[in-house]
């Protein structure tokens, strides 16, 4: 059971809070909440799948099947920064 507790914030910091929990797209309880959970250390909310599925569209590449390819080309591209050597 959620006990319910009053706030005060500057008007800026409200605002700002708002947009941020608009941008994760919670409400601005969930946002104070997820902030206090971080602060104790408490349990993290379980990554969605989602959010690293469906990201854009493969527009009819097949990297199963060209993966080798790919790679290759990419490793040949001239655009490639050379590696910094490893200190020892």
């Amino acid at each position: 059971m959620m006990s319910r507790t009053q706030i005060t914030l500057d008007p800026e910091t409200q605002r700002r809070a708002r947009e941020r929990a608009g941008d994760l797209g919670v409400s601005l309880a969930e946002y104070v909440r997820r902030l206090v959970a971080r602060d104790f250390g408490g349990p993290r909310q379980a990554a969605k799948p989602s959010a690293v599925f469906d990201l854009g569209a493969s527009s009819g590449s097949d990297i199963a099947t060209n993966k080798d390819a790919m790679l290759a080309e990419a490793i040949a591209s001239p655009r490639r920064k050379p590696r910094r050597p490893v200190a020892t």
